[in-house]
């Protein structure tokens, strides 16, 4: 479920960033994100904590990255 989940959210041409609400590095990073002239709907913030599956995420982030630790950034690309 934690993969389908993270994989729902990672799409192309988006910039989606997991973070945890109580993670400074989270909130530091969600605030610098915010004050770029993203167009609507291209920036998503995901709370890890919401869905109740936190570890299964931070463990499906970690094969993906190689890090349990938020924030995470992935950056879509949309090749032409």
């Amino acid at each position: 479920m934690a993969q389908a989940f993270v994989n729902s959210k990672i799409q192309s041409g988006k910039v989606v960033v997991f973070i945890n609400p109580t993670c400074p590095y989270c909130t530091r990073t969600q605030e610098l994100l915010s004050q770029l002239p993203f167009k609507q709907g291209l920036l998503e913030f995901v709370d890890i904590t919401a869905s109740g599956d936190t570890n299964e995420i931070q463990d499906y982030l970690q094969q993906l990255t190689g890090a349990r630790t938020v924030p995470q950034v992935f950056i879509g690309i949309k090749i032409l």
